[in-house]
């Protein structure tokens, strides 16, 4: 695993130390790493959600515009609003 320093704001590592001594993860490199891991499986959903609009604008059978299909999508995404 490769090591990397970094500087962290007086807030950001006391939620980091909260994550740690509440149990949650073991270490703060833990808690970096599941951020980094959610903020990509994030990046990636919106990049599949772009494709398929491009799919969809391209394939001529789509009646709503780019913002009703965008909608929906983000409808499916987060069903609680």
């Amino acid at each position: 695993m490769t090591r990397q320093s970094i500087s962290l704001t007086p807030p950001n590592d006391a939620w980091l130390k909260a994550q740690v001594e509440n149990q949650e993860y073991a270490s703060k490199s833990d808690v970096v790493n599941d951020l980094i891991r959610k903020a990509r499986a994030e990046q990636e959903k919106a990049e599949e959600i772009r494709l398929r609009l491009i799919q969809a604008e391209q394939s001529g059978f789509v009646t709503p515009n780019r913002q009703e299909i965008l909608a929906e999508f983000k409808k499916a995404l987060h069903p609680d609003g």
